[in-house]
């Protein structure tokens, strides 16, 4: 793993921080092959979808297998042990709390004016959730289940759709299967891919179209979310995940390396970012072994290797001022404080996706029962984006309520703008009323 110093190699620390070039999609081929397959499904619906069922995953489906039935859930359960039950309903409660406190409420104001003013706030009808394969189905992603539905479920959208890749038995991961009944989704379907997000944004026979999809993906998913907006909401265009950890002396290197690798193993090889920036060079040293030590027996050793080889990196910093500068400047999905202190130093914190505080909040507590949402911005987009909420699932309706006060108070100005941008239609429309108002009739 490269060890860096400020003092000497702060252009090369900048550009392996600066992760916003991973946003831009210059492979015209993929581009071309994602576009085919949306104007496929949107044109031949579950034809097209089972046809690339079966080339990309190797399952042959027929219509009818398409939606998951009331029998492969309840098949499930009994998949299931009670440790799974009890953990994944800990993380179901938490979630639900957390996110029951962003619930937006309606209001309306009427001022002497006379004029009312308001919004109203309602959830979608409907909300697509993709959610990847996990290595053919043997690691079942139950925490994109969580983290995408349950903010829907609490904004009250009656209709929550999974769609996730079907096994080579053609069933889908049990876990998966009670995850999803537990976290309130009303359909799953066994599609995957660009093929799904087309399904999910334009519709077909078996499968209706949706107000908004959210959920990661690979490259051709996410290509495929971008070229399907405007026909449909999205949540992000979610890249490859990322830690930042900040360190002092008072830091426990196995407890720094171990949250480094958390984010290091993810897939594919080279993707994920996993950096240190600490005070104390005798710290960062012991990081580098403890590092070495833990990958010795990790599963994902070559994946978390070639992710630290890749996009990792130990910084030595001259002080938590500058550290945090970098931090800031990074805008990390995630950022962990392990410092004396963590407390003080929140507010010097403007970019990140989530902040945990402290050696003993992890970043994986967040990942699973924290309560708040992990679909967090990546690749510096936290400059301007944030974790998905129960906002991504409400839509606002303006209410705007004229009486005669109120127009005759505010109406003229109206006029004027509109003539000022060269729109007479809509200066006459509020004109014609205020000459039908008291005192001004025949103007």
């Amino acid at each position: 793993m490269r060890i860096y110093h400020t003092e000497r190699d702060l252009d090369q620390i900048k550009t392996l921080l600066d992760r916003r070039s991973l946003l831009s999609v210059k492979n015209r081929k993929l581009i071309e092959q994602v576009r085919e397959i949306i104007d496929r499904v949107s044109h031949e619906g579950d034809g097209a979808l089972l046809e690339y069922t079966s080339s990309f995953d190797g399952v042959k489906l027929t219509t009818v297998d398409l939606k998951v039935t009331p029998e492969e859930f309840a098949t499930a359960y009994s998949y299931v042990d009670e440790e799974f039950l009890s953990a994944l309903k800990v993380a179901r409660n938490n979630i639900l709390g957390f996110h029951q406190k962003q619930m937006r409420q309606s209001w309306m104001t009427f001022d002497q004016q006379g004029v009312l003013l308001g919004q109203r706030y309602l959830p979608l009808a409907s909300a697509g959730l993709y959610v990847p394969g996990g290595t053919g189905g043997k690691t079942p992603l139950v925490s994109t289940v969580l983290m995408n539905a349950l903010p829907a479920v609490v904004a009250e959208v009656p209709r929550i759709v999974v769609c996730t890749p079907p096994r080579s038995d053609k069933t889908i991961n049990p876990f998966l299967l009670v995850t999803a009944a537990e976290a309130g989704v009303t359909e799953v379907y066994k599609v995957g891919g660009a093929q799904a997000i087309a399904a999910l944004a334009f519709g077909t026979k078996t499968i209706a179209r949706v107000d908004k999809i959210v959920g990661p993906g690979n490259l051709y998913v996410t290509m495929a979310k971008r070229l399907v907006y405007g026909e449909v909401g999205l949540d992000m265009l979610a890249g490859p995940s990322e830690i930042l950890i900040i360190a002092d002396q008072s830091a426990d290197p196995a407890l720094v390396a171990a949250d480094l690798l958390s984010q290091a193993e993810h897939g594919p090889v080279d993707e994920a970012g996993a950096i240190l920036l600490t005070t104390s060079e005798s710290l960062l040293r012991a990081v580098a072994a403890q590092i070495e030590k833990q990958l010795a027996d990790l599963p994902r050793e070559e994946i978390a290797r070639g992710s630290l080889l890749k996009s990792g990196g130990l910084i030595l910093v001259k002080d938590l001022d500058e550290a945090i500068a970098l931090a800031n400047f990074a805008a990390p999905e995630h950022l962990e404080l392990q410092i004396s202190e963590p407390y003080q130093w929140v507010s010097k914190i403007k970019n990140a996706g989530a902040v945990f505080l402290g050696a003993f909040s992890p970043e994986p507590i967040g990942d699973y029962v924290a309560g708040t949402n992990h679909v967090l911005p990546t690749n510096g987009t936290a400059r301007f984006a944030s974790a998905l909420s129960v906002g991504d699932f409400m839509k606002e309706i303006s209410l705007i309520g004229y009486n005669e006060a109120g127009l005759k108070e505010y109406g003229r100005a109206a006029v004027t703008l509109a003539r000022i941008e060269g729109l007479e239609a809509h200066a006459r429309a509020v004109e014609k009323r205020l000459r039908r108002l008291p005192g001004r009739e025949g103007e």
